[in-house]
């Protein structure tokens, strides 16, 4: 049975180093949400080990991420309340020890790999560091057809570790020196990594950004379209973690596309707003493909947005009652978080 202290040290976890993905845990159902805190904590400590290793030598780093391993897969004892948490949620849920190996194989991978030259080299990392993720959470929240969720789960995982890419930028060069945008993307578009390293806004640039977040905005789609696939109670809460991460996109659009000078952030009062507009549309539709195109910025598969994308007002019953029922909401998450 995974222990108090462990959910609480994932929650603790979770609401310091994760406050977008904090705010869709907290509408999970507490079987799941529980989970989710330990597993987050699991990835957070793992994780750490290579993104604060500043002076720690390349031997010890490889050494601690040995040592999660084993704990996590329960082959070494161990006083780390979110490795025993994380051990015993694993034997709970039937976490494929694959997963968990795979998952740390890429934490080994950002050791010495600060470079992508493809976008397949890009989407192999990313089977272990995004899409183990997604695999992971599907097992906790335990659907009744996993063969039919997983795909899109993998796709899903992608698609966040994709925008989080898209948006840090600057910060994983400045504080990592790693790039993830792939280096074929950046040559094409005659970028070259001197320019990238100085910060340099270019056309080509922008058009090199342009191309992944199209991309990434494919994998949320195809992500977005297997939530009906996930337990009822849990569709919600991935469909807002969903709109919210696609969220960066708009941002990043607003800004032209310079993530060079700063790193995009979305305000509390926005994502709120999101929630609450999300919430709204799903009180009169629940599917979930519907509701992100109505709510999220991403546009359809034509590339075109959706009349109501990102307003909230097409096809709404009672406009009225809408903008209400948005304020009353807004209150309301206020006080959630």
């Amino acid at each position: 049975m995974v222990s108090d202290d462990g959910v609480a040290r994932g929650k603790a976890i979770q609401r310091r180093t994760g406050k977008t993905f904090h705010l869709a845990t907290r509408f999970l159902p507490e079987r799941v949400r529980e989970a989710t805190y330990v597993l987050y904590a699991f990835f957070r400590v793992a994780d750490e080990v290579v993104d604060d290793a500043d002076g720690v030598p390349p031997a010890e780093q490889r050494a601690e991420l040995e040592r999660l391993r084993a704990a996590a897969l329960g082959e070494e004892p161990t006083d780390d309340p979110v490795l025993d948490a994380f051990a015993d949620l694993r034997e709970t849920h039937g976490i494929a020890d694959s997963d968990v190996n795979t998952f740390v194989d890429a934490m080994l991978t950002d050791v010495t790999k600060d470079r992508y030259e493809t976008f397949a080299e890009l989407r192999a990392y990313m089977d272990g560091s995004a899409a183990a993720v997604g695999r992971m959470m599907t097992a906790v929240m335990d659907p009744e057809n996993p063969e039919r969720a997983l795909p899109h789960a993998t796709a899903l995982g992608e698609a966040f570790q994709l925008s989080n890419f898209l948006r840090d930028v600057r910060e994983d060069i400045v504080e990592r020196d790693r790039i993830y945008l792939p280096m074929e993307t950046l040559s094409e578009y005659g970028v070259s990594e001197a320019a990238l390293r100085n910060f340099e806004m270019s056309h080509g640039f922008r058009r090199a950004m342009e191309r992944e977040l199209r991309r990434t905005e494919a994998l949320y789609r195809e992500g977005v379209a297997g939530i009906e696939s996930l337990p009822r109670d849990c569709q919600f809460p991935v469909l807002v973690a969903a709109v919210l991460y696609a969220d960066h996109h708009r941002l990043i659009r607003e800004r032209d596309y310079d993530v060079l000078s700063t790193t995009p952030q979305i305000g509390t009062l926005r994502k709120l707003a999101l929630v609450a507009r999300t919430r709204w549309h799903w009180a009169w539709n629940r599917d979930p493909e519907i509701v992100f195109r109505r709510v999220s910025c991403v546009p359809d598969a034509s590339g075109d947005p959706d009349p109501g994308a990102g307003h909230g007002h097409a096809h709404e019953p009672n406009r009225g009652i809408g903008r209400r029922l948005l304020q009353g909401a807004v209150e309301g998450l206020r006080r959630l978080t």
